[in-house]
This record gives structure tokens, sequence and C-alpha cells, in this order.
């Protein structure tokens, strides 16, 4: 297929074709991979049904496209009087899409519902430190906290609901009254159609927005060529970028994304249980030439969870080196394991090649590609040996407590998304104590400990922080990605 694709490429240049002449009635097409698998913002987890309902709904608090410090949002301003105590006035006149007006129950009845356990929703874990949450005056909220919360800011990000559906029983399709500059019009197979809405956060939108399920890469390609689709928002492989780039109907825009990918090791199966045997896998990667090559360059060599540039990121750590004779010594003579992987194309190759290098250190390993949601099924059970993954959203480095704290291995009882199995009480200790104190500089000395406390450990294996890349046509041109990948910029496009 990709063979097929270059030379489709090599004969639209030829000829000088250029697709179809853009049409500017029609929505601004958005290309992804997989198919939202909720457009609920209470129960939204994954990175694509965050991205799509954060243009329909709207927290009191937003995150800078470019530091990820936050910002207004619902909430016009805000002010701590003491460690638990935050006092946030809303901005006047805010509608719904319904056109009901926002008023301040609305916001606390939001809260309340995202901590009711009968509810269920996954972001109980985020506001489970607010105590109460009180209307103190007409557009005024008082949230007190039951206990001291560095997070509480960027935790305010959840959107806000209507009072009358903050407990409504789950709505896959979105059905939920927001404040984004976007409302949900349709939802069909593959396809979620915006459009502008006239109340909100933003002034309306200039267009409507269809985000359309592509699989397969060549086809999004071939629809971005044929002038049928405008954005392809981290959905095309760096490899295909320099043929894409070259057309004069399209462009490329890149920037340093606040992302890692990395290797998954289940830690509570052996060999995985052994320090040496983690370590020896990280030295047979060769993850430069990865970069350079599957990547285009397009990624930046992990050091920790963390980019440089982010306050959280742990300075003079150094990447696991490349060592294959080293790792030979421990990973020769290891039964044949799997490593798991999403149907994602450029996945699949990287996966491959990582495989490869596992297999010339010694190391047999099958890849197995599965659609994402049953990929993370199996990794929840810790039903896999290792795993490709990536977080694609680094912005509170709190989230380290999901995914890394004894307490949040999926099935054990606790919140979380401890998929590692990574069970050192030091890291459990270290986290909560960055996750109560608001004081930056204590922070940063605490991730730091913790950095390095997860290199010796390696529960997982950091590879690269990938740039945040889009494919977009002349009517989409201007757009550009949040450093965390998300998509606002589309309400901005003139």
């Amino acid at each position: 297929m990709r063979r097929a694709l270059a030379l489709l490429l090599f004969g639209l240049a030829l000829s000088g074709c250029r697709g179809e002449a853009p049409r500017t009635d029609r929505p601004l097409e958005v290309l992804v991979p997989t198919e939202a698998a909720t457009l609920d913002p209470r129960f939204s987890t994954r990175a694509l049904d965050i991205k799509i309902t954060r243009l329909v709904h709207a927290g009191l608090v937003g995150l800078d496209a470019n530091s990820l410090e936050p910002i207004p949002l619902v909430a016009a301003r805000w002010e701590f009087s003491d460690d638990r105590t935050l006092l946030l006035t809303l901005r006047k006149d805010l509608r719904f899409h319904s056109g009901r007006p926002l008023h301040a129950s609305d916001v606390c009845a939001t809260l309340e519902a995202l901590s009711d356990p009968k509810l269920g929703s996954p972001h109980r874990a985020v506001v489970r430190a607010i105590g109460s949450c009180t209307v103190s005056a007409p557009g005024e909220v008082r949230i007190t906290l039951a206990k001291p919360r560095a997070t509480l800011l960027t935790d305010l990000e959840v959107p806000i609901l209507r009072a009358d559906q903050a407990h409504a029983p789950p709505s896959p399709n979105g059905d939920l009254d927001g404040l984004g500059p976007f409302r949900i019009a349709t939802v069909s197979d593959g396809e979620v159609l915006l459009e502008p809405a006239d109340t909100g956060v933003m002034p309306p939108p200039r267009h409507a927005v269809r985000v359309r399920t592509v699989r397969d890469e060549n086809a999004r390609a071939l629809r971005l060529l044929a002038g049928r689709s405008d954005v392809a928002p981290n959905a095309i492989s760096p490899a295909l970028l320099p043929a894409l780039e070259r057309r004069p109907e399209l462009s490329v825009t890149s920037r340093p994304g606040a992302n890692v990918t990395y290797l998954l090791l289940q830690n509570d199966r052996a060999p995985f249980d052994r320090p040496e045997v983690r370590h020896a896998i990280a030295h047979a990667i060769d993850r430069e030439t990865i970069v350079r090559t599957l990547l285009a360059g397009h990624g930046q060599i992990a050091s920790w969870i963390f980019p440089e540039g982010h306050w959280a990121h742990a300075p003079g750590l150094v990447p696991e080196r490349f060592d294959p004779a080293a790792a030979r010594k421990v990973l020769s003579g290891l039964a044949p394991i799997t490593l798991l992987t999403s149907t994602d194309r450029a996945r699949v190759t990287i996966a491959r090649a990582i495989a490869q290098m596992l297999g010339d250190a010694g190391l047999s390993v099958r890849v197995v590609s599965l659609d994402l949601g049953v990929m993370l099924e199996r990794l929840d059970a810790g039903d896999y040996d290792i795993a490709t993954l990536q977080m694609p959203e680094l912005t509170e480095p709190h989230l380290l407590s999901w995914f890394f704290h004894p307490k949040g291995v999926p099935g054990e009882g606790g919140e979380g998304r401890n998929r590692a199995r990574y069970r050192n009480p030091e890291a459990g200790r270290l986290l909560d104590a960055a996750g109560t104190t608001r004081d930056i500089a204590t922070r940063k000395r605490l991730y730091a400990q913790l950095a390095h406390l997860m290199q010796r450990d390696l529960p997982v294996v950091p590879l690269w922080h990938e740039d945040q890349i889009a494919v977009v046509s002349q009517r989409a041109e201007g757009f550009q990605m949040s450093a965390e990948g998300r998509w606002l910029g589309l309400a901005k496009l003139p």
C-alpha cells in the first residue's frame, strides 16, 4: 500500500493534478484513525474523546496552548484565601448551547456529580479532594478542599454541565448541553459533525467541523490530496510528510509535543520483575535511529516522562544508553515474549523495529497489533508482556499518580491505571507529597526525586517525545495544535 501511494503521488506530481477545487461550503474535515469511545465529558479519558469534548464543553479553567498553565475560561478570575479555599468569579452572561444561562449552582452540581461513586466517572479521582462547593453569591463559587491539593486549578479544567444533566446516565453520543465553541449536530459510524455555537466561552467559529474516522493511512493521505479533507492532526506518519508537504495545496505544521511514547513492561510477570531485564531491554533499543528514520526527526529522545521545557522535567537525567552488547548478556536465552501495539500502521512499524532490535540482542519478540480498546483491556488485566503506549497530554505532573501510584493497579480496588504494576512504596510517598503542596519549588524537588527513583527501577522505558504534526489544507491554513495536541485552534480559523 505504501508503494502504491508513492506511485500515486509521483503520478500526481507528473500530471500537475491538484485534486478537487476545495469547496468552501462544506464543514472543515478532520481526519482521525480511530473512533471516539464516548462524547460524554464525564467519562472521556482517551485522547481523541478529550479533544472532541473540549470543543463542545468548557471548564472553569483552560490551559494555555503553549505553556499549559491554567488560564481563565468559564471562571473570569480566582483567588486562594488559604491552602484549602478557592474563590471563583464566573464570567458574566455565559449561556449553554440551549440558551439557558449559566448559574453558579451548575458548577457545584457538576463537581458533586463527578465525585459521586454512583455515577462512576473516571474523573472522580480528580475532584475527590473537594470537600464542598457552595454558591457564595450570584456568579461566585467557593470551593473548600478536604485536604490541600496542589493540582486544584488544573483539575478544574473538567467541563461544566447544567445542574439538571450533571447526574444523568452516560450519554455516549454527547447529548449534553455545553459551553464550548461547537455543539454536536450528528453522530454516526465514523463521523461526528460539530456546528458553530452562538453561545459559550468563545466567539462563534466561522466553520462547522466534521471529524471523520479513516483507519487506513493511505486513504487519509488521498483524501487530503483530493481536497476532500482539511486537517490530519498527528494522523500521517512522518515518512509520508515530505511528499505531502511538496503539494502546493497542503502544508505541514509542527511543534514540540508535551507527550511521551514509552515501552510498558509487566513488572509482575517474569522476567520483567527483574530490574536488570528491564534495563537490558532499554539498552537494546536504538531510539536515535528510530526517531531519525521512522519519525523523520520529528521527536526528541526521552530521559524521563516530561520533556525539556516542562517545569517537571528532571535536569541531569540522561536517557538509557544504546548498548546491545550489554543487553545481549542479560536477554540472550530468555523465553520468547509478545509486544502489543495498536493497529495504526506507523505504530506497527515502530513496534516491529523495536522487536527487531530486541531480537538482535537475543530476545525473540512477536508483535501483535490490536484495536486500541481491546489492547487497553488486556493491559488493565495484566495480560501482556510488553507494549508500546503514549501519554498524549502531559499537562499536570500529578497525572503520574494515575499511572504509577502503587494503589492504582487496575483491579485491586484503587483508582488509577498503573498498568506496569509498579509497586515501590517510595514512589507512592513522593507522589502523595507532590500532590498536596502548591509550592512549585517543593514539587519540582519531589518530582526530581521520583524521576531518579523511576530511572533506577525503570518500570517503563521512556522512548521519545513526538512533535505535534498536522497536515492542513489551504482552508485550514493557520491551524496549529496546542502543546498537548488539542484542537481548539479550529474555532479560531478565519
